[in-house]
């Protein structure tokens, strides 16, 4: 049976986004942190202060990742860049479909051995413009190409199992990966096939236990699918386009979820584009750095 659940969480930020989309937190620091890809903006949130900064980008961005206490590393539309977190300055770490003007960065996540899987797609969801790539220590390794939105990029606990989908054909693909690398080790297969369900998969994340908690854009919810790809709950959200979530709060009690207005009226969707936050109370787990090798 699925558990069905109505939004009792709160609106954590009421921005009204374009295209809210990569969450994540830094344990260290207390900070949460998300983009609006379309307006090239990074948003900072400090948890414990409530001190807000919105950072305009030099161009599109999607996904951010710790690399050590001084440094992020922010996947854009020409590559991965450092971003110093005292000046903010950025300085290119590498350069990824940087002469292709079609593509941009999306969906992102770092796998337990501190590769960071990063994605690319079409700015206007060109068919199959995008890829996916294994960046690890300044070398790039392109894993799976001709994807048209990639999404779900996720890790199971143990660091044996990817996934990833493309959101166009809603088939959540698993493959499996060398826990000390993040390379995969064999073929991708389909593990999660949600191509008859309304809306699409967007943005997930794996939490302790290996359930997959996936934002259904287009559908306004939540999903928990178990480690074997069951659906077992889902959470009502108050748009219906959210993207992608994430743990959040130094004991990971509650999950944040990005959403986007765009293509929505807002006298109809008045919280398309804003962040939300929910308790699920499921086992939280945090992306590490990422091991840049320099």
């Amino acid at each position: 049976m699925i558990t069905e659940t109505v939004f009792e969480g709160r609106i954590l930020v009421t921005d009204r986004m374009s295209l809210g989309e990569g969450p994540g937190y830094d344990r260290d620091t207390d900070m949460i942190w998300w983009f609006d890809i379309n307006a090239s903006k990074l948003h900072l949130l400090n948890a414990s202060t409530r001190e807000r900064r919105i950072i305009q980008l030099p161009e599109m961005a999607s996904a951010l990742a710790v690399v050590d206490e001084h440094r992020q590393v922010i996947s854009t539309e020409t590559g991965l860049y450092f971003r110093d977190t005292s000046t903010g300055a950025l300085s290119l770490h590498l350069a990824i479909e940087a002469d292709n003007a079609v593509t941009r960065s999306n969906d992102a996540r770092v796998h337990a051995s501190g590769a960071f899987w990063v994605s690319t797609m079409g700015k206007n969801a060109e068919k199959g413009a995008g890829a996916i790539y294994h960046v690890l220590e300044g070398v790039v390794t392109k894993l799976f190409d001709r994807i048209t939105i990639p999404n779900a990029i996720c890790f199971s606990p143990d660091g044996a199992t990817g996934y990833y989908v493309d959101t166009d054909v809603n088939q959540l693909m698993s493959v499996p990966i060398a826990p000390e690398t993040g390379l995969p080790t064999g073929p991708a297969s389909v593990f999660i096939d949600t191509a008859h369900m309304t809306g699409g998969m967007d943005g997930a994340v794996c939490d302790g236990d290996g359930n997959i908690w996936n934002a259904r854009f287009g559908a306004g919810v939540l999903d928990q699918f178990d480690p074997a790809g069951k659906l077992k709950a889902r959470y009502q959200l108050p748009a219906r386009q959210p993207t992608c979530p994430a743990f959040i709060g130094r004991d990971g009690g509650w999950m944040m979820v990005t959403s986007a207005a765009q293509d929505t009226r807002v006298e109809e969707e008045p919280n398309a584009g804003n962040t939300f936050a929910l308790v699920t109370g499921a086992k939280p787990r945090f992306d590490p750095a990422y091991r840049a090798g320099r």
